[in-house]
């Protein structure tokens, strides 16, 4: 089993950190990139120290290269384009991106019928996997492979690799283990950030003393109902059982109704006992997980469990970890069991179609800090300077394009010893967009236990 270790360049990010204090799901670029000079058809390629570019470069004769993936909204779309396009420009390769609402859908159309992408990129690497054991995408050229190993840990590598072979290129990351919450209301109430889990719980039971909600939780999400209840169960299996259990589990070596993950999801049913929560819909079933933000400004809870994108859920207007604002929002880790700070992720990968020089030279620079900066840079300028959503666990990178929140969710992940990819997304479709959801639901709405949730869930998976 895998260990994940996730830390990036100490000195840059740390010295960085120190002057600006808090975190946020979004990240720029830099306005400058260092590249050496070579040619991707010999194999030659250039590295650079920590932050520079490590691209692969050269002029290309006009090659095209094509690239889809699920990330459509507009900010998105052009600081991927931006980015990829300054890049093709100086190396003389036409590069299109493609954002498409039904991405998953239409990549099996495209491969089935024979004309896929040059790269697509992968919210789920489980789909990557699938892809890859079918021969529809290639291993990374040694070139890329490197690039990948300079620039991203090993925790983030592995989500990538495939039997043995390394497939993906991580190029976004989102975190997951957050709370978000009102400093002024902690500070009026006299409530400090709890550090352990057993501190969580104690200041839960304070604040329902003290005539106040803990958490705002809404679980509804249309035909996806249920995913926020398998992230928190996801959390609880890294936090009571580790890294190694969590890693049997999403492979099935441990079965779902293994005590230990039964365990975990009665851990999330106590944390949402009826008086710890507010739901904005009436039930946690009927609440939409996006209708927690507003609540939490309002002061109607005094927490909510969210990644690092939830920030663009706030109403417009309101500043986050801005200490001269009364109404701020902030964010603090969601607090560990036994010392090893382990942070659940999610995010996706770059895969290729093809090995032509000019595919394996783009793909090569996606895997930098340099893409990670440059697109941060030209989403949050997209955004008119508003918080981007966009993260990158890349090593190297410059932090002072990050604002104040986004600074605190990277030295969150710097802080981690511990990191998994977000479980459901790794196990087979039927059951991390299945049975997890729907039978969480059914538990979360007191229809069952969480030991007959499990078992159900265990028997559904494929054979």
């Amino acid at each position: 089993m895998r260990k994940s270790s996730i830390r990036f360049a100490a000195v840059p990010i740390a010295l960085a950190l120190v002057a600006g204090a808090c975190g946020s799901d979004d990240e720029a670029g830099s306005e400058t990139e260092t590249e050496t000079e070579g040619t991707a058809a010999t194999g030659a390629e250039g590295t650079t120290a920590e932050g520079g570019s490590a691209a692969v470069t050269g002029d290309f004769d006009g090659a095209e290269v094509t690239i889809t993936g699920p990330e459509r909204d507009d900010p998105s779309v052009i600081a991927i384009q931006d980015t990829l396009a300054a890049f093709g420009e100086e190396n003389n390769i036409d590069i299109s991106y493609s954002g498409d609402a039904d991405w998953e859908a239409n990549i099996n159309t495209q491969v089935e019928g024979g004309n896929p992408p040059s790269i697509s990129i992968f919210p789920q690497p489980g789909k990557l996997a699938d892809f890859a054991r079918a021969g529809s995408i290639v291993p990374l050229s040694d070139e890329v492979d490197a690039t990948v190993d300079e620039f991203w840990d090993e925790g983030y590598q592995a989500d990538g690799e495939v039997d043995g072979e390394q497939y993906g290129v991580p190029v976004k990351t989102d975190l997951k283990s957050l709370v978000w919450y009102k400093p002024a209301a902690f500070e009026e109430n006299g409530y400090e950030i709890p550090e352990t889990i057993d501190e969580f719980n104690s200041l839960m039971e304070t604040m329902v003393a003290d005539d106040n909600t803990p958490l705002c939780v809404g679980i509804e999400s249309g035909q996806a109902t249920g995913w926020p209840f398998t992230d928190w169960t996801e959390e609880m299996v890294l936090r009571q059982s580790g890294g190694d259990v969590y890693d049997q589990w999403v492979s099935n070596e441990i079965p779902f109704d293994d005590p230990a993950i039964v365990e975990a999801m009665q851990a999330v049913v106590d944390f949402w006992a009826p008086e710890n929560v507010f739901a904005a819909g009436g039930s946690i079933a009927a609440t939409n997980f996006g209708d927690n933000a507003q609540p939490l400004v309002d002061g109607q809870c005094m927490m909510h469990r969210q990644a690092s994108f939830f920030a663009g859920f706030f109403p417009e207007g309101t500043t986050f970890a801005d200490e001269s604002d009364p109404d701020t929002i902030d964010t603090f880790y969601f607090p560990d069991i036994n010392g090893d700070r382990p942070v659940l992720t999610a995010g996706t990968l770059a895969a290729a179609f093809n090995d032509d020089p000019a595919t394996m030279a783009v793909l090569n620079y996606m895997a930098t800090a340099d893409y990670a900066e440059t697109r941060q840079r030209l989403q949050t300028e997209a955004l008119g300077g508003a918080l981007s959503g966009f993260l990158s666990a890349a090593k190297g990178q410059d932090p002072e394009v990050y604002q104040p929140l986004e600074q605190g969710f990277l030295d969150i992940l710097a802080n981690s010893e511990l990191a998994r990819f977000d479980a459901s997304d790794l196990m087979p479709a039927d059951v991390g967009a299945g049975t997890f959801w729907s039978e969480g639901t059914s538990l979360v709405n007191g229809q069952q236990t969480a030991e007959e949730a499990a078992a159900n869930i265990a028997a559904s998976w494929p054979s």
